[in-house]
């Protein structure tokens, strides 16, 4: 309600005694939809900062201000030098206009949709508009006050000017239900209660923290109505550190919630496929019911009918190939179920790690919910212990041309094809980043992003290696073997293939190809 017309014409006097006499000395924007005005009486500084952004309408007046030495863009060159005069609010609108004693105008239009300023040197000059896109702004002239129509039905549409916040106060004095006489008679009081107000309160209505002149939510501060100025002062400091507790509270807790539904998901896929193994017949199974009929089974068979001596001497069909030995074949299965035997440790192993990681992540958010409400501080000393980085979190990784990966705060990157696994390898990746691929196949290159001071964690290193097996010709393995380096050890010999490269000092990691990232 701070840039309500009813605090506007309380503001406009008191900016009007402070800056007669005061001259513009700096004008300038270094954020999207700033603009920063400085002026000074020779001795004093005062400065004026507004945000005119259609999402956010801020009139802020900082005692004091330090402008970036980068990204700063000087304004209104003409402004400088100017002699304010008086300051104005616009009848029954949110508009603010300073004239200066040369007759030069500067308006802030301070709508909820559309803001800008607009400044002009004299008043038949052409207008100087801050969002130059708002053309119909040059037009803008203040509007004659007219008297509330008492023939009105609904005593709201003749105060246009009130608000949410007045319409909050008047359902609290019963207006919804009165009769219409009541309505007009409520309205009028609080029309006359905004023109004269007792105080400023800064109070928390509808969760949002708000500049009223009626004592009406959860006031939580009550300043003196003589002092507009510094009940600016102090509500905007706290509402900007209020916006901020929001929405990295909401990162933060948008972070865990993704973590906790990623580690449970995988933990489920992983304990499907442990039960799956441990529900089915083994590869162990079939290979000792193979070598136990040998003497059955005619040599080309393409399948023999045996009694399954595991299952209740039940008849069983085992499938064969006609150009290998039975005994071949049972060799085979019995190397298959030994890596089937290792696929169900990793997976027990892996689900377990998962559920924890699901469990950590749920217990950060029980602390989180926790924390004492809007103390930005210590909401960031805790975010800092667990190094939970919400700005990290929020980056775009759809912006590189790879398939992207967030694993505990460390960033994998696959490679498409074989000319983007060189562009990921010799341009992206750096010397220290770490590098995988299928060992003795071809598939994705992948890297996993180098964080200073953190070496990579034994979980993120062998997710992706999952992924890098997964993304290969050894993706329906049981096992898979994938080498890893640090990058500055890979390189491309001269007339090499795309995709080609030449891995020295490796290492080896024997994974079950997955995507542990898919959801289902």
């Amino acid at each position: 309600m701070h840039t309500n017309y009813y605090f506007l014409r309380q503001l406009a006097p008191a900016l009007t005694r402070q800056l007669q006499g005061y001259r513009v000395v700096t004008c300038f924007s270094q954020e999207k939809d700033e603009l920063v005005i400085g002026l000074t009486d020779g001795t004093a500084e005062f400065w004026l900062k507004c945000t005119l952004a259609a999402a956010s309408i801020l009139l802020a007046l900082p005692e004091s201000f330090h402008r970036a030495r980068q990204n700063s863009v000087d304004l209104l060159p003409e402004l400088l030098g100017q002699e304010v005069a008086t300051v104005e609010a616009w009848p029954q609108d949110r508009v603010l206009q300073a004239t200066f004693r040369s007759g030069a105008t500067l308006v802030l239009k301070l709508y909820s949709t559309r803001p800008n300023a607009i400044f002009r040197t004299r008043p038949d000059a052409a207008a100087q508009l801050f969002h130059q896109r708002y053309l119909p702004d040059a037009e803008l002239q203040p509007t004659a006050a007219v008297a509330p129509d008492p023939q009105e039905p609904n005593p709201l549409k003749a105060y246009p000017s009130l608000g949410d916040v007045a319409l909050a106060y008047l359902r609290t004095q019963g207006y919804d239900p009165a009769p219409l006489d009541t309505k007009w008679q409520l309205v009028r009081q609080v029309a006359a209660t905004l023109e004269h107000p007792a105080a400023f309160y800064i109070t928390r209505l509808t969760d949002r923290t708000r500049l009223s002149l009626l004592p009406v939510g959860d006031v939580e501060l009550t300043l003196p109505v003589l002092d507009p100025i510094g009940a600016v002062r102090r509500f905007v400091p706290l509402l900007l550190n209020r916006r901020a507790y929001e929405a990295e509270y909401a990162q933060v807790r948008q972070l865990l919630e993704k973590r906790a539904d990623e580690a449970a998901t995988a933990a489920q896929h992983a304990r499907k496929r442990l039960h799956a193994l441990e529900h089915t017949v083994g590869y162990r199974q079939t290979a000792d019911l193979i070598m136990a009929h040998l003497s059955q089974i005619p040599a080309g068979a393409t399948q023999v009918e045996v009694v399954d001596f595991y299952q209740d001497n039940q008849p069983r069909v085992i499938k064969l190939k006609p150009t290998e030995t039975p005994q071949r074949t049972a060799q085979h299965l019995y190397r298959k179920a030994k890596n089937q035997q290792r696929e169900t440790q990793e997976l027990s192993a892996r689900a377990e790690r998962r559920e924890t990681e699901a469990l950590a992540a749920l217990e950060r958010l029980e602390e989180l919910a926790a924390l004492p409400a809007g103390e930005l501080r210590t909401l960031r000393q805790w975010r800092k212990q667990y190094g939970l980085d919400p700005a990290a979190a929020s980056k775009a990784p759809q912006e590189l041309p790879f398939k992207v990966f967030e694993d505990s705060g460390f960033t994998i990157l696959v490679g498409r094809s074989a000319p983007n696994n060189d562009l990921l390898t010799q341009r992206y990746a750096h010397k220290d980043d770490l590098w995988l691929h299928a060992k003795d196949v071809t598939g994705s290159h992948v890297v996993i992003r180098h964080k200073a001071g953190q070496a990579i964690p034994q979980p993120v290193l062998e997710r992706a290696a999952q992924l890098a097996a997964w993304y290969s010709r050894r993706k329906s393995d049981s096992l898979c073997p994938v080498t890893y380096t640090p990058k500055k050890f890979v390189r491309k010999p001269k007339g090499a293939q795309p995709g080609q490269v030449v891995v020295e000092r490796e290492q080896v990691l024997l994974v079950v190809p997955a995507n542990p990232f898919e959801r289902e």
